[in-house]
């Protein structure tokens, strides 16, 4: 499980500085090759259409916006995607009930579950 994003390239779609330290330091941990960062909706649009990502952590909620765009847009590029959210009850978006979510703060074996699961589709 320890080298399970061996040769991946993750894109975290994240606000939180401190949260965003704790999953960048997570998928190394996991062997990620590359962790890219975006903070801003724009920024994630602008990664999603330029770059070639084996999947994505998307924070449901940047700045006050709900991330509805990012997602639809990782759907367009069959992108798979996980949520991460700071709320107790996420309120999810229509058309993506189905997706995972991890509940922040989560663990390493949380996320490493919920990776594995992604990746194993």
């Amino acid at each position: 499980m320890d080298r399970l994003l061996s040769g991946r390239r993750i894109l975290v779609v994240e606000d939180e500085m401190m949260v965003l330290m704790m999953i960048e330091d997570m998928l190394a941990d996991l062997g990620c090759e590359a962790v890219v960062v975006a903070a801003t909706t724009e920024g994630a649009l602008d990664l999603i259409n330029a770059q070639v990502f084996d999947a994505v952590m998307l924070d449901l909620n940047l700045n006050g916006t709900r991330s509805r765009s990012i997602a639809d847009l990782l759907v367009a590029h069959g992108v798979p995607f996980i949520f991460s959210t700071g709320y107790s009850s996420p309120n999810m978006m229509d058309g993506y009930l189905d997706r995972p979510i991890l509940k922040k703060p989560f663990h390493f074996e949380e996320l490493a579950a919920v990776l594995a699961r992604l990746l194993t589709r």
